[in-house]
């Protein structure tokens, strides 16, 4: 099913992500992974894509495997190191797989980049010029934005243009990148809707269930970090268990706000591990189904 259908459909959404695994060997339990999570019904599941396109044949399987569990799947696209016919030949393929639905992505500059090399050999510069491609093949087309800011934008108004001349090449949907503060995404809101853009935005939400994520979440999404949340990672470092619980409690307390406060779509980033998912579904599932009923 397309998503923009799906979001089209409902009052709110909750959907999941799961990431390929770098190795082969590894495949077949991402894929018992990611159909684990279907069990739990979520609207849909995307599916990364690796650094320079390094995994893409496994995100093709996986989001096969969710499809094929009756879960729409979003599989992720990006256009470094990829030339034009590798580009539509993974369209065909995803495709073929009874895929309709991809996250448009430029991706990130690969560490091992060379002076001087080409890293986008299709010409395909910026995520826009992938969602033409792809709104010309038919998909249902999401795209990537950032509550704080991209963190290579030079200031909001430029990062809102960009995103705005993205959303005019054909985006069905947004994802938000994750953020802990959710007064950020209502500034962030009005901000789109002063812009003229109106459609769909999913609220990404990431369960710090980890303390030392904390940093690597502030070099991703260029993430503002409250003293709430650095305190519970502070107290719990040294207790994986409560610090799990403190997370998922955290995560939980945003999503409720955010659904109290009329945002219609929640993506969580799930690292790959069921059991967080589940605990947050268990958490969240009758308010969900208390205002799509």
């Amino acid at each position: 099913m397309r998503i923009a259908d799906i979001l089209n459909s409902k009052k709110v959404t909750l959907s999941f992500e799961v990431f390929p695994p770098k190795k082969k060997e590894a495949l077949e339990s991402i894929k018992k992974t990611a159909v684990s999570l279907t069990e739990l019904k979520p609207d849909f599941i995307s599916v990364t894509f690796g650094a320079g396109g390094t995994t893409k044949g496994y995100t093709a399987e996986i989001a096969e495997a969710i499809e094929e569990n009756g879960t729409a799947a979003l599989a992720h696209l990006t256009c470094v190191r990829s030339t034009t016919d590798a580009l539509k030949n993974t369209i065909d393929d995803l495709k073929t797989r009874n895929i309709k639905n991809v996250l448009a992505l430029r991706g990130d500059f690969p560490k091992d980049a060379v002076t001087g090399e080409n890293i986008f050999p299709s010409g395909y510069t910026h995520a826009s010029d992938l969602v033409k491609l792809l709104k010309q093949e038919g998909m249902c087309v999401g795209g990537a934005c950032y509550p704080e800011g991209h963190p290579e934008s030079r200031s909001h108004e430029a990062d809102i243009e960009q995103l705005k001349y993205k959303v005019e090449a054909g985006v069905d949907f947004l994802t938000t990148q994750m953020f802990f503060d959710n007064d950020m995404l209502y500034s962030f809101l009005y901000r789109l809707q002063s812009a003229g853009i109106h459609v769909p935005v999913l609220a990404g939400i990431m369960p710090i269930t980890n303390a030392n994520q904390v940093s690597r979440m502030i070099d991703l999404s260029n993430a503002y970090i409250p003293r709430k949340l650095l305190a519970i990672c502070d107290r719990f470092r040294d207790s994986p268990e409560a610090m799990m619980q403190a997370g998922i409690a955290y995560a939980t307390d945003q999503i409720i706000d955010l659904i109290s406060n009329g945002v219609r779509g929640i993506h969580i980033y799930t690292m790959n591990k069921p059991e967080i998912a589940r605990a947050i579904i268990h958490n969240v599932d009758d308010i969900i189904k208390a205002i799509n009923n």
